[in-house]
């Protein structure tokens, strides 16, 4: 039994089980957006300049009885630029490279009783109090298509929380494997030398169980945690080809096979909060081993400065790593890759209707720069329209400068119902 029918199954029990006289009617919305994004360079490896994105979204909620609630979201996507499927197939597992055309996005069942709170189900799953980089968020895999516009993927599983008093207790067990989607190899953001072609092969996702535990503990005004994970980077490792001997073919294109191989993790960390007079002082680090000693061994924290001053929130900190144990690997880690920088950002609400907000990551060296900027305004009760601006500078060596040719602007008009 796959487990879409094994969490419909779930759903189906708690329906039947909740009291008819109890249940409440359903509640739904959505939107459908439209995105033009416009990069003005060239990339060695890709030559389209303009991308069109389409995306409908629809949130349903039913609470089936006063200790159940099942909610779920689906979407539909279109793109001009051969990044979604052209199957009109339903997905669940969201294990493919391309974006599905037609998928669930999250459906879960929530049971309430007391101090016990459970969700089984595809759900989001979010840990950590960090908001640039969250070293402690190993249960949400995100889709790298556009590297610095990643969104969250749901993960398959069951999660529980208790709250005691002041301690909470989180408990996560997920058994199906949710990878983050990585950049195309023929596109703009996988950077590959003039000559050079990648070719993804077939990939075996691991089916080892994930589980996690963290507790948090409120004293005051300081708010902390302890967690622990142990199951699998949803970030791969690329197995290095053995090219030394490779001569140029006639073509003289070089035509390389990429392997992603997802190795096992354990991490401990920690993350806590406090209020002050002038700011909100958090701070946020996880200490990752590798039990198949295949990858690096590192801490990466975070040491971050809040601050919500009228209609301004301003938030600045540094993101750190210390390599504990250097392997000869190679792995894309988004999260790493800010390391050694100094990351800030600052929104600011203009009215009910309009807000801006600017973001930014600058590497401690200066070898790398990326700065975003967006302009948002609400037309009535339905209409959205949405201006930004990203700047991407830095040498070719660097994580950020390697997207130097990836600079570009977006225009987006979302109806919302």
């Amino acid at each position: 039994m796959n487990a879409g029918r094994i969490l419909y199954a779930w759903t189906t029990v708690f329906a039947l089980c909740a009291t008819p006289a109890a249940a409440q009617p359903i509640s739904y919305r959505g939107f459908i957006d439209g995105r033009a994004t416009v990069f003005p360079q060239d990339a060695v490896n890709d030559t389209v300049n303009v991308v069109g994105d389409g995306l409908a979204r629809l949130e349903i909620s039913a609470a089936l009885a006063e200790w159940l609630r099942v909610a779920g979201g689906f979407d539909a996507r279109a793109n001009s630029h051969d990044q979604v499927e052209d199957s009109w197939r339903l997905d669940f597992a969201d294990r493919g490279t391309l974006r599905p055309r037609l998928s669930v996005r999250r459906l879960a069942a929530t049971l309430h009783r007391g101090p016990l709170t459970a969700d089984l189900g595809k759900q989001f799953i979010r840990w950590g109090k960090a908001d640039v980089v969250t070293p402690t968020d190993r249960f949400a895999p995100r889709d790298f298509l556009n590297v610095i516009d990643a969104d969250f993927l749901a993960v398959r599983g069951a999660r529980t929380v208790i709250e005691q008093g002041s301690h909470t207790f989180d408990v996560v067990w997920v058994p199906w494997f949710t990878p983050s989607r990585v950049p195309l190899l023929n596109q703009r953001w996988t950077p590959v030398p003039p000559g050079v072609t990648l070719v993804l092969e077939d990939t075996d996702f691991p089916d080892r169980s994930q589980v996690g535990v963290r507790w948090g503990h409120t004293a005051g005004p300081l708010e902390s945690s302890l967690s622990f994970y142990d199951g699998v980077n949803h970030l791969p490792t690329v197995e290095q080809p053995d090219t030394s001997l490779a001569l140029p073919p006639p073509t003289g294109l070089f035509i390389i096979p990429v392997d992603r191989l997802y190795q096992r993790m354990r991490m401990w960390g920690g993350d806590a909060a406090m209020p002050t007079r002038w700011f909100t002082l958090k701070g946020e680090a996880g200490f990752f081993t590798s039990p198949d000693k295949i990858s690096d061994e590192y801490v990466l924290y975070v040491v971050q400065l809040e601050r919500q001053t009228g209609e301004w929130l301003l938030i600045g900190g540094y993101v750190g790593e210390v390599v504990t144990e250097d392997r000869p690997s190679v792995t894309f880690a988004p999260d790493r890759g800010l390391a050694r920088t100094i990351v800030g950002r600052a929104s600011y609400t203009i009215d009910v209707n309009r807000s801006m907000a600017i973001e930014g990551s600058v590497r401690q060296n200066g070898d790398g720069l990326y700065v975003k900027g967006e302009y948002s305004q609400a037309r009535g009760q339905h209409w959205r329209t949405t201006v930004s601006a990203a700047l991407i500078r830095g040498e070719p060596d660097d994580f950020l400068g390697q997207y130097r040719l990836n600079s570009h602007f977006a225009v987006a008009l979302r109806y919302s119902f």
